[in-house]
């Protein structure tokens, strides 16, 4: 079984943001757990005792407002406990990749972001199985799992209907159940996908590179082209990873 973990960065109705991102951590299901075991190793090198009650959560780190990261003063320091955590994605195993949508927000007027992000990821997490199982005779079906939000009514409808009626891109196969929300302070891989988030969020909204640049070898990556990571705008011609992979 391989699971995608989603988080997604920046809001769908914030008008002060450009963007809104969704994406995540694609890893075969025994690998979780010693992902999670170097991220409370992590953890407990900046708070000794502790370590296994912290959330990482990138933009809290960041802004350094709420406990416990507001006992790190100096914000270089934070900025490196992100890069630290996306390191230990940067450095697992090569089998562990990475799967984003960046969605300009503008450029699809009244059409919700967050659902046409989750559509694109859904269809790219099936593909990849579809890869898997013609490139290695592996048959692995997968589950997608997200943070608690108030879509998951919507998405898990959504999830249903890509099973009988299909995607834009044709009937999602390889999933084995709905999509299901945890919490995040319980799960250290969803940790992951809010950085692995925050990361193409800075690049996108910011051209902030410093930590996407880390993780960028971790997109599903084939055939010279970067299936791990879509853009989708209205903007003309674009020189972004993705976008230029396409052509």
């Amino acid at each position: 079984m391989y699971l995608l973990y989603l988080d997604d960065s920046g809001s769908p109705k914030n008008l002060g943001e450009k963007y809104f991102v969704l994406a995540g951590v694609f890893v075969f299901e025994r690998q979780a757990h010693f992902i999670a075991t170097e991220m409370d190793k992590y953890a407990e090198t900046l708070f000794p005792g502790g370590g296994r009650d912290v959330e990482f959560h990138a933009s809290e780190i960041f802004s350094g407002r709420s406990a416990p990261w507001n006992s790190i003063k100096d914000k270089n320091s934070r900025i490196d406990v992100i890069a630290s955590v996306l390191k230990i994605l940067a450095d697992f195993d090569a089998r562990v990749e990475i799967f984003a949508c960046a969605v300009h927000k503008d450029s699809f007027g009244d059409q919700d972001s967050v659902e046409m992000a989750f559509e694109d990821l859904c269809s790219r997490f099936d593909k990849k199985l579809k890869r898997i199982y013609f490139e290695a005779q592996d048959p692995q079906r997968g589950i997608i799992i997200l943070d608690k939000s108030s879509y998951e009514t919507s998405l898990q409808k959504m999830a249903l209907d890509f099973k009988s009626i299909g995607t834009r891109w044709g009937i999602i196969s390889n999933l084995a159940e709905v999509p299901l929300f945890v919490d995040s302070r319980a799960s250290r891989i969803i940790q992951l996908a809010d950085h692995v988030a925050y990361a193409v969020f800075r690049r996108f909204e910011h051209g902030d590179t410093k930590y996407f640049d880390l993780i960028a070898h971790k997109f599903d990556f084939k055939d010279d082209i970067l299936h791990g990571l879509a853009h989708k705008h209205n903007l003309g011609r674009c020189l972004c990873p993705a976008c230029m992979s396409r052509g």
